[in-house]
């Protein structure tokens, strides 16, 4: 009879099922005893029917006995392992037994294994931007560049800085002038050190292939990316060479490819391009006026509390503004006036730094000077400032650290005098109220109401100059007002002689506005160039304003720079933006908004219709062009009912005498150009000029004028 070793049969692979089954469920509790495999339960136990058909009973003991299902008591192995009609060592599993490879049943997933512990987070890259942006926040908040850029080498993952790059930027671009200022300073100081030119270069694609994205959040993503572009490429961070790869990467109709002929046309075409684009965001300084004054008055107040000099003395030399020392002594003064426990310290302290050359002689005079000049307003709330101030003088001047020449302007007794009289003291003061209401109102008919009021025409050169002064100081939108309103001054109540007079006192006292006002060169040399561009003044009345200047002065290199401003492509679109738009956009819109009124009106509109339309572009200075664009429109259209919109303007007050002969003066200056496309263009205005003088619409002056010409016009026709 064959052996039946090594082969199961039903009723043990019964077995083995239940068994594996049972298995499962006593492993998984934590009290269950050492445990064999189910195949080690087959393996190790083979059942052997002895050839007598019984088994063996003697001497077992009767924990070791257990019946059979025939009911016969058998002996079982210890642990209940073995025997006919038992399951055999159930469940052990014990670190002994072995798998037999072998065995026919050999299941592979019975193999011993163990759990391998792994952190689950989240990829490379996501875990990066986090990082940045971090690390971007920390920067805009303490602008520390050097911490920044220490941050970011130890974060490594060097090849992810192209969206380091992206981060900043966008990061920069929702937010102020300041931040994006800091974003360009930060890219530059982390050029070639950190961050590899390509990886910028890398970086700004990324920024190009999303400006569709970036538009939907931010409105002006277009030109503030291309600018950003534009720095980078002054700065010498991407090359000039950028702008085509770039171009050739991306869809013409895509925002990116607008950013780059935007940065190309609008920012970097131009002569001097480079010191406009550097300081669009507030120059390289880095650093407002406000901003210098708050850190001047915090590091006074500290050496009040500690007298600590050396260290007063530090935290000046680190502002690094030389040039506004002055507004250090100024400070320290009123300081001293307002704490009078304090004056000894103060004293001591502009001492010390007059001695060790910190604070130099002429900012020291400077800053006495600009207190002197401040006395009046300071005593409103130091009744006796005028007292200390003539007692301080004396002092510093024995004591050797002020300079002698600030008493050239005064009385015996050491009081700093006034130099203008009486009248003109009033005048500035009257003149800076009706400033400050027009940078609150934009009521210019308001303005010029109370400037006749005034009655003193001969001091017009002195309003302008307090006009563009006060201007300069303040933010785009009081700059942008400021040169509107000498476009309706011009026309309604200053001659050429007074914006020129006033220009000339502005660039004489060039270097002594740049004390108080950092930009003041480029700010002014931006008004020169907006009045020319706005025919407030002609490009000859700028030599003029130069041969009146003093040789080598400041003044005469903002003057330089207006020029070249002027004489750049484009200058006219650009000028006209240059504060961020504005009314220079406005003055744009308001000619097509006139163009369509007109047009309207010609095709058989109603007069009154056509005058509200006037009314509402609200910009009655520029009314003059209505005037223009109407002659030329009846000379065009041979349509002589537009004069009857003309005569209720003028009826009604809207156009007043003044922008009518402002409009008549521009179409004969353009009258030979205007005869190319109109070849009756002379004889049609001598028409219009002798029905204008029935109707009272012009000046005297222009119409003496107008008949030295009537020769030359007829000759024209």
């Amino acid at each position: 009879m064959a052996s039946n070793e090594g082969f199961l049969t039903d009723e043990q692979r019964a077995v083995l099922k239940i068994a594996t089954q049972n298995s499962e469920i006593l492993s998984s509790s934590p009290k269950s005893p050492t445990l064999k495999s189910p195949t080690s339960l087959i393996s190790e136990h083979h059942i052997k029917v002895p050839s007598g058909g019984k088994a063996p009973t003697a001497g077992i003991a009767v924990r070791h006995v257990r019946r059979s299902h025939s009911g016969k008591l058998v002996r079982v192995k210890k642990d209940g392992g073995g025997g006919k009609g038992t399951w055999g060592k159930l469940l052990d599993t014990d670190g002994e037994s072995r798998i037999d490879r072998n065995d026919p049943n050999y299941d592979s997933g019975e193999e011993p294994y163990q759990l391998v512990g792994s952190t689950v987070g989240d990829p490379p890259l996501d875990e990066y931007k986090k990082s940045v942006a971090s690390i971007i926040e920390e920067y805009f908040s303490t602008g520390d560049v050097e911490l920044a850029a220490s941050d970011l080498r130890e974060l490594g993952s060097s090849e992810y800085h192209p969206y380091f790059v992206k981060r900043l930027v966008s990061m920069a671009m929702d937010r102020h002038d300041k931040e994006k200022e800091m974003a360009s300073v930060l890219l530059s100081a982390l050029y070639a050190d950190v961050i590899s030119s390509a990886q910028i270069s890398q970086g700004f694609i990324i920024l190009l292939d999303s400006a569709d994205d970036l538009a939907v959040d931010i409105l002006d993503a277009v030109d503030i990316l291309a600018l950003f572009i534009a720095r980078a490429v002054v700065d010498d961070i991407l090359p000039p060479a950028f702008l085509t790869r770039a171009k050739k990467t991306l869809s013409e109709s895509s925002n990116g490819f607008q950013v780059i002929l935007t940065a190309e046309k609008s920012y970097l075409s131009a002569p001097h391009h480079a010191e406009l684009v550097e300081r669009r965001w507030g120059g390289s300084t880095h650093i407002t006026v406000e901003e210098v004054k708050k850190k001047i008055a915090d590091l006074l107040r500290e050496y009040v509390d500690s007298g600590d000099t050396s260290e007063a003395c530090r935290c000046i030399r680190e502002l690094g503004v030389s040039f506004f020392h002055h507004e250090v002594v100024k400070r320290a003064l009123v300081l001293a006036m307002e704490i009078r426990a304090a004056e000894p310290l103060i004293l001591k302290l502009l001492k010390e730094a007059a001695e060790e050359g910190l604070v130099s002689s002429s900012q020291m005079v400077k800053g006495f000077a600009r207190l002197a000049e401040s006395l009046d307003d300071l005593a409103l709330d130091i009744p006796t400032a005028k007292t200390l101030f003539q007692s301080l003088v004396p002092q510093a001047i024995s004591e050797g650290w002020l300079d002698v020449s600030l008493l050239k302007s005064s009385g015996e007794d050491g009081e700093v005098g006034d130099k203008d009289d009486e009248k003109v003291r009033r005048y500035k003061e009257e003149i800076v109220t009706i400033i400050h209401e027009y940078f609150l109102s934009d009521d210019i008919p308001e303005l010029i109401r109370s400037l006749e009021d005034l009655g003193a025409p001969e001091f017009n050169p002195i309003f302008l100059k307090k006009l563009i002064t006060l201007a300069m100081d303040r933010k785009n939108r009081e700059k942008e007002m400021a040169s509107v309103l000498l476009s309706a001054l011009h026309i309604e109540i200053f001659s050429t002689e007074d914006i020129v007079g006033g220009f000339v006192m502005l660039l004489e006292s060039a270097e002594d506005t740049a004390l108080d006002i950092l930009d003041a060169s480029n700010e002014l040399a931006l008004f020169l160039a907006r009045a020319v561009i706005d025919d407030v003044l002609a490009p000859l009345n700028l030599e003029e304003i130069g041969s009146r200047l003093p040789p080598n002065c400041s003044g005469s290199e903002t003057l330089h720079m207006a020029q070249s401003l002027i004489a750049a492509r484009h200058a006219g679109e650009r000028i006209l933006r240059c504060w961020g738009g504005g009314t220079g956009w406005a003055v744009e819109d308001a000619k097509d908004k006139i163009l369509k009124l007109l047009e309207e009106y010609e095709s058989g509109g109603v007069v009154n219709e056509a005058c509200q339309c006037i009314r509402d572009i609200g910009m009655p200075f520029f009314n003059h062009e209505v005037v223009k664009k109407a002659l030329v429109m009846a000379m065009e259209k041979k349509n002589d009912r537009i004069l009857d919109l003309l005569q209720e303007c003028f009826n009604e007050g809207l156009i007043t005498i003044n922008q009518m002969t402002k409009g008549f003066t521009r179409i004969k200056d353009g009258l030979d150009d205007l005869a190319l496309d109109i070849p009756n263009a002379g004889e049609k205005f001598n028409f219009y000029v002798e029905y204008a003088k029935k109707k009272g619409w012009l000046l005297p002056s222009f119409c003496s004028s107008a008949a030295d010409a009537s020769p030359t016009m007829a000759a024209a026709s």
